[in-house]
């Protein structure tokens, strides 16, 4: 064992150890439960207090979506796992100086609340309601919006789409004659490690083969998923949802689409170990005909030092001006405080129903072409709005090339985060005292 082994563990073992000395010297009537170490993450440990506070929200979240739960120790096994590749990611963003301010998180979860068509308190209510500590929801969401960043910086950011692959995507769609195609799929994945030996991947293909014999033996595939799977979606059953057939990853796209519903596919080899993909449904997503809005507006914020009623009246004096006859682009350009559309004119060009957040959608739904709204209060600040036409749009029409560039993208954005997290793991310090402590 090398020093920096030692140390990580000695510093662990220290961390659960202050509270022990500190109780020395406390009544001895008194009972203290200490909370014991199920891993340690490189220099953190996680605990049992946070791996059963973990568990209970996974086995409610299962409940909720009628899924079941496997063997107690399996489930608490597979979300440590979890909890271990999340603090993994956290310490990464600590160390590159990734952070996320109050205001940030502050505006995620008013975005949340007015999501749920509730106001904060209502919010708040609901979730304490429910058995969610508030001031613990707000730093779990502290650390997703944390993590989203470090992924952007460490993925997204150094992804590219070719010409040459819209083209050919384009290409094996039509050949397959799967483009108005939609499937939902469950996924299960057997890892291997990086830089494996003969015998780790004869042991991770003996172990993928034995579970997709129970699998067609009649196991259920959501609960086997739970149980066994190393895919970051494990814990919602290996649920990939719907997708068009170009969404689905590279990898087993060709198996996916010649399946039928119910199937469960042969064992799938990858460079990150064994697959197993299951059709649940697929459909057939003819022609949708939707109504687009081509609009235009003026926002404005309030501050201490132009209060809501300033605003209100600065937007109806602009309105009237517009009705008079002036420019509503000029105006826009000099008077709005969205920068993306005022550089526009204002102009948020074709808008299709359900992209805009719900009161701007139903004041924008009022107006007839060429109308403007009277002021109105988003979760952004306050507006006016004016719809300049409409027109009846078939959704599902041709597949636009930055469609496609995007659908490329999300799909290599997927398979990157699996190996970077991957190696993320293997180049890390982790001991899983819960594994060593069942024999897994």
């Amino acid at each position: 064992m090398n020093t920096k082994i030692s140390l990580k563990r000695g510093f662990a073992a220290l961390l659960l150890a202050i509270p022990a000395l500190l109780s020395a010297n406390a009544n001895t009537t008194d009972v203290v439960e200490l909370e014991s170490i199920v891993a340690v993450v490189n220099d953190d440990v996680i605990t049992s207090g946070e791996l059963a506070r973990e568990t209970r929200q996974i086995e409610e979240r299962l409940r909720l979506n009628k899924t079941a739960a496997p063997p107690e120790e399996v489930l608490r096994q597979q979300v440590l796992e979890n909890l271990i590749t999340r603090r993994l990611q956290l310490q990464l963003a600590k160390r590159l100086g990734i952070r996320v301010d109050d205001e940030t998180l502050n505006r995620a979860v008013r975005n949340i609340a007015a999501r749920n068509q509730l106001t904060l308190e209502q919010f708040r209510e609901v979730l304490e309601k429910d058995g969610f500590d508030y001031v613990q929801f707000r730093e779990s969401l502290r650390e997703d919006i944390v993590i989203n960043r470090l992924r952007q910086r460490q993925v997204d950011s150094r992804i590219t789409v070719s010409e040459e692959e819209i083209e050919n995507f384009l290409a094996n769609l039509k050949a397959q004659g799967a483009t108005d195609q939609a499937y939902h799929f469950r996924h299960i994945l057997i890892a291997v490690p990086e830089g494996a030996k003969p015998e780790q991947i004869q042991a991770a293909r003996e172990k993928a083969e034995a579970v997709l014999e129970q699998l067609r033996a009649g196991a259920d595939f959501a609960q086997t998923a739970v149980a066994v799977s190393d895919d970051a979606l494990a814990l919602q059953g290996g649920d990939l949802g719907w997708r068009k057939a170009g969404q689905l990853p590279t990898l087993f796209a060709d198996t996916a689409v010649k399946m039928q519903p119910g199937e469960v596919s042969d064992l799938i080899r990858s460079p990150s170990g064994f697959h197993i993909i299951k059709l649940e449904e697929k459909r057939s997503e003819q022609s949708q005909l939707i109504t687009q809005t081509h609009a235009r507006h003026i926002l404005m914020r309030p501050t201490e030092l132009n209060p809501k009623e300033e605003v209100i009246n600065r937007l109806l004096q602009l309105k009237q001006r517009i009705e008079a006859g002036e420019d509503f682009a000029r105006l826009a350009r000099s008077h709005s405080e969205d920068p993306a559309s005022a550089a526009a004119g204002g102009d948020l060009g074709w808008v299709d129903p359900g992209t805009m957040v719900p009161e701007f959608e139903q004041q924008m739904g009022k107006l007839k072409p060429g109308q403007i709204s009277e002021p109105f209060q988003s979760r952004f600040g306050w507006h006016i709005v004016q719809v300049l036409e409409r027109r009846t749009h078939d959704d599902q029409g041709k597949t636009q090339r930055s469609k496609v560039r995007e659908l490329i993208r999300q799909r290599k954005i997927e398979q990157e985060t699996q190996n970077w997290l991957r190696q993320l793991r293997d180049e890390a310090y982790v001991e899983n005292r819960l594994a060593r402590d069942t024999g897994r």
